[in-house]
Formats: structure tokens, sequence, C-alpha cells
């Protein structure tokens, strides 16, 4: 009798638990520019828990530990470059262009893509010029459009990105960044902006941090990321935030023509 009430009693608490479960602020972290290091490329892959992989195309590893990634089951993204604002001494080899044509840009992106094998998502590499411009992100939408089951993830290198207004106007799921964890590569700065996360998980229910495969990242994040769950926080993959984003109708936009887009 009493073993009975004791299973009732857990029974009729399991949903509560699971609904408190479901409600826990949630975490998605992204490393980008994935491809060039191998050691560290792999080291960023064995990361605890569900975090995501950005991996630049044409980058001599880059094939190696997207594979690497989806074989941990792990979500991989395109790392696409684009154009930043001023001489961009850093401008990886298949940069997007503000002087590409529509048809360049179509062949462009295409190349990318599949250079990146098991990619489910696209976010921006640097691209502080290029997401300003709605007439190149309204191209880059389509191609993702094209590719059903593609989503784009803001970088977010400049407030004044158009990227996600784009990205909502033609029906492509899409969010930002919220915190870039090493614009300073230095353990103190890394904590302080984890910590920041942690705050806008808190208020918002959901936040996306993007790190890089630098030294004092990952050994941070290796500590840090266990202690994540006993603090209340669920970390989850960058798709599961957008997994539940249906894409609108927009006859007017998915209608076009690749040359009707190009005027």
């Amino acid at each position: 009798m009493i073993r009975a009430l004791a299973i009732f009693v857990a029974l009729l608490a399991a949903p509560a638990a699971l609904a408190a479960e479901h409600d826990a602020p949630r975490i998605a972290i992204i490393i980008d520019d994935l491809g060039y290091q191998l050691a560290l490329g792999r080291r960023a892959i064995a990361l605890p828990g569900p975090v995501s992989y950005a991996v630049l195309p044409g980058t001599p590893r880059g094939r190696t530990l997207a594979a690497s990634a989806n074989a941990e089951g792990k979500d991989v993204l395109l790392h696409l470059p684009m154009q930043a604002v001023g001489s961009d001494t850093h401008a990886e080899p298949a940069t997007m262009t503000l002087d590409m044509s529509r048809e360049h840009f179509g062949r462009a992106f295409e190349t990318a893509f599949a250079a990146v094998p098991f990619a489910i998502g696209v976010n921006n590499h640097r691209g502080s010029l290029l997401t300003r411009h709605p007439g190149h992100m309204r191209w880059l939408m389509q191609e993702i459009l094209e590719r059903e089951s593609l989503f784009f993830i803001d970088s977010y290198t400049t407030k004044e990105s158009v990227a996600l207004q784009i990205a909502a106007e033609t029906g492509v799921r899409a969010i930002k960044r919220d915190v870039f964890l090493d614009n300073e590569p230095a353990t103190g700065t890394i904590r302080q902006q984890f910590e920041r996360l942690k705050s806008l998980a808190r208020l918002r229910g959901a936040a996306v941090a993007i790190g890089h495969p630098h030294e004092a990242t990952l050994a941070f994040l290796e500590t840090a990321l266990p202690e994540l769950a006993e603090q209340g926080f669920e970390l989850v993959p960058i798709s599961e935030l957008i997994v539940n984003q249906s894409r609108p109708e927009h006859s007017n936009f998915s209608s076009m023509t690749r040359r009707e887009l190009s005027h």
C-alpha cells in the first residue's frame, strides 16, 4: 500500500518535473572558424554536450572536422565568409562580396555549401559590410530557401545588419547571436561574457553565444559546460532554438526567379 502510494505520488510529480526541465533557460553555443587547425578543432568537437560547430569552406581540415562533428551527433553549420567594412586583410578566399552579380553570388554559395558536408544551417563569418545590404541578404535568403531544411544564424558583426529583417520577410528561419565569448581570448573576459550569456538566458528563456577554437576558450568551456545543468540551464544544439520556427508564406518572394531578384 505504501509502495503504491509512493508510485502514485511520483507519477503526479513527473509532469511537474518535466515542465521544470522544459522551462530551464536554454543556452546554445557555436564554435566558429573550424577548418584550419586540426588539433584545436578536434578538441572543440570533444567539448561536453550539444555544442554546435561552424566550419569555414575551402579550409584544409574543414571537411574532416565537419564529418567528425556530425559523427558525434553535433550540429554543423556553413560558416560563410562575407565582406567586412574597410580594408579586410583577413578575408577568406571564398568571401561573398558586394561586387558580385546575382549569378556569381549563387555559384559562390553553392561552392561554399558543397565544401562543408553535413551543414544544416548557415552563419556569417565577418560580414559587417555585406549584412547591411538588403539586396545581397535577399539573395542569400533565396539560396537558403532553395535548400528547404537550412536556417540562418546572424553572427551580428554589426548593429546595422538587416539579415534578420530580410530573413523574416522571405520566410527563412533565423535568429541572431547574443554574445561573443572571446573577442578578447583571455580567461577573465571569457568568464565575464559567459556570465552575461547566462543572465540573458534567464531573462529571455534562451540565448546564443559564439566562441572560437582558442586555447583559453576551450579550456574554460571544458570546465564550465558540465556545470550548466546543476546551475539550472539546458545546453542545446542551435537547431533546437530554430526547430519551432515555421517558414511563413511569402508568395511574392518565393515565386520570384533569380533574374527578378537581380534587378
